[in-house]
């Protein structure tokens, strides 16, 4: 009876269990089976995206949170799923999201470059004299006392007693006597007086008046500005001697600038639109009619010339002058070109990653590149890219970073490696530039890198005190230093994120101290140091290398009035962008503890 029992038991519970089972999983349908797989892929993708902490890169979840250490939030990181190439570095929708990372596919392009060259306005050589004197005597009088003064063409410009034509003279007085009896003799006279520029009037009135003239007029040559006055009154000059230099301003040469670099860019016949300082508001066009065929030596620079008329004497020598050339690469065939963004520079290998898709994820693999030239915001490629391959444009240094932490190939370990752990490595976050910045100073950067940027900063101040004192070449010399300063640094002392802010703040220095050994003037060379003194105040924000307070300093009317900073040991002001012409103008906007 008892087995009986038992036996109804079970059979009633098998009918129950077959009943909720086709109730819960009975009537299946395609519908359901995408759902699942819907499910399924949510759950593997929220498997696949790794949580890791930007200061402490050892952490790693698979789910959104706090870092345990530091109580920062977790970032995505990368995808851990298998990928197509073992090389290349997966990253989520989301990290990419958070990297700000953009990607562009590369496509032929004519090539153009816009070069920025600096120059002066200078005389036209063909159109510049000298005025001298074609016999000897004693300056009695002057008819042009300063330079700058306007003559005309056979305006008297000043009187010379001659004894050589006193004595001339008298000779063609008394040949006039005997002209019927020796008429050679009396031609032989005249011609004497001919050679010396005695005009046929002259030469008439002395024969008229039967006296002869004790002060000589000496008579311009051309029309212009005297440039030079090369006499005084009472001097006794030489045959032949020089008076005055006069130039013919009518007509003007521009001469720009072109480094050793830029000179495959430039050629006879490129337009070039310039502007003068000292006229604000007016641009001017012409074409380049002359390239000089040789470097200077010393300078290390060559000549693009433009000829223009000088209307109104807007133009004149000593001018600065600033052009722009839109020039294009002479090349039968369409060249590539990349954002510099895109590019990361080892100062050995140049390198960009390139994104490879597949249904299931984006990876990057970073790739070596041979650069061209620089065109502006890009670089040309010579090789390494092909048309129609997408790489990354911006973010570059947080693929790379995460390229890092997964051991793959990266920019300083081009072979990959194993896994980086530690404080010393990490990606990007999205934290403000002044947080990270902060967080570099204080866990992220070694004595050894601070200790390399002194130098840095040494011949900073060197150039700023010299830019106060208006000393060209001390402040040149102290920009070359920084130059030189920087090709020491060794880069693999910046990790992690302080790697990151170093390429990005070490490139502009780099871009704006290269070719200070060829710049000429205080006003250039100004310029130069607008541009290195943002990449100062950046590494100072950044690394704060010399562990005392410095302050940022502003002066409004610099760099056009645009406004320009600086930075200072002292809060007291000393203007390097105008020097002692005004020397205290500017106000402190930041102090860097």
């Amino acid at each position: 009876m008892k087995n009986k029992t038992t036996a109804i038991i079970a059979l009633i519970a098998l009918v129950i269990g077959l009943l909720m089972g086709r109730i819960f999983f009975g009537g299946t349908n395609d519908q359901n089976v995408h759902d699942h797989a819907v499910s399924d892929t949510i759950n593997q993708k929220s498997e696949e995206i790794i949580f890791t902490c930007s200061m402490h890169p050892q952490i790693r979840k698979n789910e959104e949170g706090d870092c345990p250490i530091c109580g920062m939030d977790l970032i995505p990181l990368a995808v851990t799923s298998s990928e197509l190439d073992p090389l290349a570095v997966s990253m989520s929708a989301a990290a990419m999201q958070l990297a700000q990372v953009q990607t562009m596919v590369i496509v032929n392009v004519s090539a153009e470059k816009s070069l920025r060259l600096n120059g002066k306005v200078q005389a036209d050589e063909r159109l510049l004299f000298t005025q001298s004197s074609h016999f000897p005597g004693r300056i009695d009088k002057l008819g042009v006392n300063f330079t700058g003064d306007f003559v005309k063409e056979g305006q008297v410009i000043a009187n010379i007693y001659s004894p050589a034509l006193v004595t001339a003279q008298e000779e063609l007085l008394q040949a006039l006597k005997i002209k019927d009896l020796q008429p050679a003799l009396f031609n032989a006279a005249k011609e004497k007086l001919k050679n010396w520029k005695l005009s046929h009037q002259q030469i008439e009135q002395i024969i008229s008046s039967g006296q002869g003239m004790e002060s000589f007029p000496i008579l311009a040559n051309v029309s212009g500005y005297v440039t030079k006055k090369m006499v005084n009154l009472g001097d006794y000059i030489k045959q032949g001697e020089a008076i005055y230099e006069i130039a013919d301003l009518s007509k003007v040469w521009l001469l720009f600038d072109i480094y050793e670099s830029d000179m495959s860019w430039v050629k006879k016949g490129n337009p070039i639109s310039y502007t003068i300082p000292s006229l604000p508001g007016k641009t001017f066009t012409a074409t380049i009619n002359y390239v000089d065929p040789v470097i200077d030596p010393k300078t290390r620079v060559a000549h693009a010339r433009v000829e223009t008329l000088n209307r109104d004497l807007l133009l004149k020598p000593e001018m600065f002058a600033t052009g722009i050339v839109e020039a294009k690469i002479q090349s039968e065939t369409p060249s590539l070109t990349v954002p510099k963004t895109a590019v990361m520079w080892t100062g050995k290998r140049s390198v960009v990653y390139i994104l490879q898709k597949s249904d299931q994820q984006l990876s990057f693999k970073m790739r070596l590149v041979n650069l061209g030239p620089e065109l502006g915001n890009s670089y040309l490629i010579e090789s390494g890219l092909e048309a129609g391959e997408e790489i990354a444009v911006h973010g570059t240094f947080s693929i790379d970073a995460a390229a890092q932490l997964a051991g793959k190939p990266s920019m300083m370990n081009p072979q990959g490696g194993e896994i980086m752990r530690g404080h010393n490595h990490g990606v990007v976050t999205n934290l403000p530039a002044e947080s990270t910045a902060s967080i570099i100073t204080k866990n992220s950067l070694s004595t050894d890198a601070k200790n390399s940027l002194v130098p840095l900063f040494k011949n900073y101040f060197k150039m700023k005190e010299a830019l106060v004192n208006d000393d060209f070449h001390e402040a040149k010399k102290a920009g070359e230093a920084i130059h030189s300063a920087l090709g020491k640094i060794d880069m693999q002392l910046f990790t992690g994120e302080a790697h990151t802010l170093w390429m990005k703040h070490s490139h502009l220095l780099k871009n704006n101290t290269e070719h200070i050994e060829h710049q000429k003037d205080l006003a250039v060379l100004r310029e130069t140091f607008l541009g290195i003194s943002r990449a100062m105040i950046a590494i100072s924000e950044s690394f704060d290398p010399l562990s005392v307070p410095l302050y940022v300093q502003h002066c409004p009317m610099a760099d056009s009035f645009k406004g320009a900073d600086w930075l200072s040991k002292k809060k007291e002001i000393l203007n390097p962008y105008f020097g002692q012409s005004m020397l205290t103008c500017g106000s402190i906007t930041k102090t860097i503890e």
